[in-house]
């Protein structure tokens, strides 16, 4: 596990207190492509709007996060639908091999991880995935244009949005402004 940055998100969550996020838009924009039932995994979850977002849809959720402050947050947190939360450096030990029918990514970009994620669907599994195109300093962290699809090249992708990248756009909304790309895949149904 890598200590520093479990540090630095331990920091982030001391402070952050207990409220629940909203889901990613990602997920509430596209909810009808949900299976009713199945395992889902909060993949980097925080404070885990998505997992409990889920969990209230039927579905048993896993929510891994490499921060014990966040997880500790939310197993003192009673009725929350998380199923299982756990410490777990997600680079160092992703999901295993069709093991979740959904698999939701929210502000978390590791590019190394993303064929392990793909393979962490089970067949006709649903990926939700939705994350900075530009706003961060940082730009290891920054989609570039048309990337977040071609991540998951053995995904069939149900929907795909990005904000504009043009001039004009550029023109009216700052480069530091935050940007998010949305992303809804599916694994094939048949292995």
């Amino acid at each position: 596990m890598s200590d520093m940055v479990r540090a630095k998100w331990d920091a982030r969550y001391a402070y952050a207190g207990d409220t629940v996020p909203p889901p990613a838009a990602v997920l509430s924009r596209h909810s009808r492509l949900l299976p009713t039932v199945g395992m889902a995994l909060d993949f980097a979850c925080g404070l885990a709007g998505n997992g409990e977002w889920l969990a209230d849809r039927g579905l048993t959720v896993t929510a891994w996060d490499i921060s014990p402050e966040v997880v500790a947050k939310l197993e003192a947190r009673r009725g929350s639908g998380i199923s299982i939360s756990a410490v777990r450096d997600l680079v160092a030990q992703p999901p295993q091999p069709a093991s979740f029918d959904v698999i939701v990514v929210s502000r978390f970009l590791d590019r190394s991880v993303c064929p392990a994620i793909a393979a962490a669907l089970r067949p006709g599994g649903v990926l939700f995935y939705q994350t900075f195109t530009r706003g961060l300093r940082n730009p290891d962290y920054l989609l570039s244009p048309g990337e977040l699809p071609r991540l998951f090249p053995t995904l069939t992708v149900l929907h795909h949005d990005e904000p504009a990248s043009d001039a004009t756009h550029a023109a009216t909304v700052p480069d530091s402004s935050p940007a998010e790309a949305m992303l809804v895949a599916r694994a094939a149904r048949h292995a």
